[in-house]
């Protein structure tokens, strides 16, 4: 029943622990398991049970001519050319192991060293080891073995800790992949250098095929000796190539080699990674990093939630309220800080650091950031919390890649806590350069000194000029705005949005508008025409990404154009016309090259429109029109529209094309390159195989009409004369 339990790989442990409780109860001993194959020249089996006073004894058995069984265990030892050694393990376990005691080594020609093996299959034979006490058997195990030669050349000499790649320019890099043991043969690896002849003799038929097994450059198809008669044309001979099999497509390809040193052996250990070098280097979207290398983290917005531990970015400005709803007084930061805390040394990205500067302000009102969800609470029971955060404003002065001070100022005060109360704070971090505030730029952050185009999602960069006290001019960077609607819709609530480039938009708000206002028309449209002109206060639009403010040719002008105002119709009591309601802003780009691959987009123009819209109550019963009082909403929107300017790959035409226009199929009626269109595949009228067989009954007619023409007979004429 054991034998049959120990066949299952699933119940070996199951097995063990049945016999060997079994040989415990019954103080006798077993082999676990009790018959082995042995491939290789190391066996080992399990001895269970009490096995004081046990012997071992190993001999070799062969089964019975007549029955084909072997006879029972004895106790006699024979001399084998096994070793036998015995490792107690456990309380009543002991290891028992057989290893071979000479050499695997296949014999070569002419070899007469006796320790070698004559043939492939080495060593075959059937041992039984009996487990004795006194000249009793007690168990028995049998090893049926069964070792093949192992294939070493016979030529490996000592080790060398070098490995010489051949030259790839004459030799193909790696011609034998399939070479995986060093100094050993490697079976059906007909490429293998260290297999001998009588190596390849067991396995020359089943070669391993393809790049794997040294077929690294295969012959090409040109090759004479390539093509099959199965498979070859009638031209081939004619035309293949009679070339050595060294001189093919793949060799000269690589570098030189060279003698590099090879590790002692392969290793599966996972390999231990490194972190990655911190670079001091600040570029712009870089993070900032402490003495301590740990990243400057304020609290910021991740995809509209408040991370707390948010890393700071290097050049890029922001400013996020986070809503906190508390029950109990904070204890810990951002709500509750230390100035102490905050003073923390900084990698000024030059290999220095800077110390953050921290200036305390108290918030004289804070019920601003305080709004009550419990009402019901009354003053007695509230809870005075003191020292809470309520703003982190950081000032990071910078110059070319480094940071030359920081400064912070935290803003504090008394948070009453009636039952629940909703606090909002405040966190920002702005970069200076100079006496200027930085302004992100929209090309390649990697070429941030270089002019570069626009990347597609970034803000379009505008400016004014500004002169400066040398009487120079400079560029001073503003934004050019949509509108963003938000909360309400009114205009004088709602926030603006930068043109991002590459992206189409259209928004709007809304303005209040009532039958009192269409008496002052005047103040109406300087009204909405401040509003509209808030958008776009920029002069310029930048080229490039990355302008300079002190080159003028980085920077265009901005066109400003009026639509639909040439007629001038007069106003009314109940009428005003010429309101700027819609501003429009069209940009011409333009590819001029690829860096890294990624196309460089310049604006050429940008043009903003104004279209002005009538306004009127005559003949509306509408109540806005009847009650002074009553107010309607005046839709105020504008766009932005991308247009690309298509690049003419083409080269210049010269004057003789320009003036010469007979074979010009554009610009004349009879097109004489085109006579045999019908007859080419372009042609789409008819099928192919129709319109070449109308053509070809064509041609038919016009040779007959040529050979039957006035031609001929006065050839035949000039031959009956003779």
């Amino acid at each position: 029943m054991a034998d049959v339990l120990c066949v299952s790989p699933s119940l070996q442990v199951l097995c063990v622990l049945m016999l060997f409780t079994w040989a415990h109860t019954q103080n006798v001993v077993v082999f676990q398991p009790s018959y082995l194959t042995a491939p290789g020249p190391v066996v080992s089996a399990l001895l269970l049970g009490n096995t004081s006073g046990v012997s071992l004894s190993v001999r070799t058995v062969s089964p019975s001519n007549t029955t084909g069984s072997i006879g029972p265990p004895s106790c006699a030892a024979e001399v084998t050319q096994w070793v036998l050694t015995r490792e107690q393990v456990g309380k009543t376990v002991e290891r028992v192991q057989l290893s071979l005691e000479r050499s695997l080594h296949l014999c070569g020609e002419n070899e007469t060293d006796p320790d070698c093996c004559s043939n492939p299959l080495c060593v075959l034979e059937t041992l039984q080891v009996s487990a004795c006490v006194g000249d009793t058997p007690q168990a028995s195990l049998l090893i049926q073995a069964k070792i093949h030669a192992l294939l070493v050349p016979a030529n490996a000499g000592p080790a060398d800790n070098k490995t010489t790649i051949p030259n790839p320019v004459y030799q193909p890099l790696g011609p034998c992949p399939c070479d995986l043991t060093f100094r050993a043969c490697d079976v059906r690896c007909c490429c293998d250098k260290d297999c001998s002849n009588e190596d390849l003799t067991l396995f020359a038929s089943h070669c391993l095929p393809g790049p794997f097994g040294g077929q690294v450059s295969p012959p090409p198809d040109y090759q004479c000796s390539v093509q099959s008669a199965e498979n070859t044309p009638d031209w081939f001979p004619f035309l293949c190539v009679h070339s050595p099999p060294k001189n093919n497509p793949f060799l000269g390809l690589f570098y030189r080699g060279n003698v590099v040193k090879s590790k002692p052996g392969p290793t599966f250990q996972r390999p231990m990674l490194s972190a990655p070098a911190l670079v001091n280097v600040y570029v712009e979207g870089s993070p900032i990093l402490t003495l301590n290398d740990q990243y400057l983290t304020i609290p910021q917005k991740v995809f509209g939630q408040c991370v707390n531990n948010a890393p700071v970015a290097f050049l890029k400005n922001f400013q996020v309220e986070c809503v906190t709803p508390l029950h109990t007084c904070p204890t810990e930061p951002p709500l509750q800080t230390l100035p102490e805390d905050l003073r923390i040394p900084v990698k000024n990205g030059e290999g220095g650091d800077v110390i953050v500067e921290v200036t305390d302000e108290v918030a004289i009102d804070p019920s601003q950031s305080i709004s009550n969800t419990n009402g019901a609470a009354s003053s007695a029971e509230s809870l005075m919390c003191e020292n809470v955060t309520l703003a982190l404003d950081y000032q990071f002065f910078w110059k070319e890649n480094s940071i030359t001070n920081i400064t912070l100022t935290r803003t504090v005060g008394a948070v009453p806590l009636n039952g629940s109360v909703v606090l909002t704070t405040r966190y920002s971090a702005v970069f200076i350069n100079g006496d200027f505030m930085s302004e992100p730029n929209s090309g390649n952050p990697v070429l941030i000194f270089s002019m570069t185009g626009y990347q597609v999602g970034r803000p379009v960069i505008g400016g004014f000029m500004d002169i400066l006290d040398n009487n120079t001019g400079s560029i001073q960077r503003t934004s050019i705005n949509l509108w963003k609607s938000v909360s309400d819709g009114l205009c004088f609530t709602n926030e603006k949005k930068p043109v991002l480039f590459g992206e189409n938009s259209t928004s709007g708000c809304l303005l209040p508008v009532s039958r009192q206002n269409l008496t002052q028309c005047d103040l109406l449209r300087e009204t909405v025409a401040s509003l509209q002109a808030a958008l776009t206060t920029a002069t310029y639009v930048a080229r490039s990404g990355n302008p300079d403010p002190l080159t003028v040719t980085d920077w265009i002008d901005i066109s400003f154009v009026m639509l639909n105002s040439s007629a001038t119709v007069e106003d009314s009591t109940n009428s005003c016309y010429g309101i700027q309601s819609h501003q429009h802003i069209h940009v011409w780009s333009l590819i001029t090259g690829t860096v890294e691959g990624r196309p460089q987009r310049e604006i050429r123009a940008l043009q903003v429109s104004m279209s002005t819209w009538s306004l009127d109550c005559v003949g509306g019963d509408d109540s806005p029109c009847v009650d002074p009082q009553e107010t309607w909403l005046l839709p105020i929107t504008s766009s932005v529209t991308f247009t690309d300017i298509p690049v003419n790959t083409e080269p210049p035409k010269t004057s003789f094309q320009i003036n010469f226009t007979e074979y010009d199929c554009n610009r004349n009626d009879v097109c004489w390159p085109e006579l045999a269109f019908p007859f080419t595949r372009y042609y789409t009228g008819e099928p192919y195989s129709q319109s070449l067989a109308k053509g070809l009954i064509l041609v038919f007619f016009f040779v007959a009409a040529s050979i039957l023409g006035t031609p001929w007979r006065q050839v035949r004429q000039a031959w009956n004369t003779l």
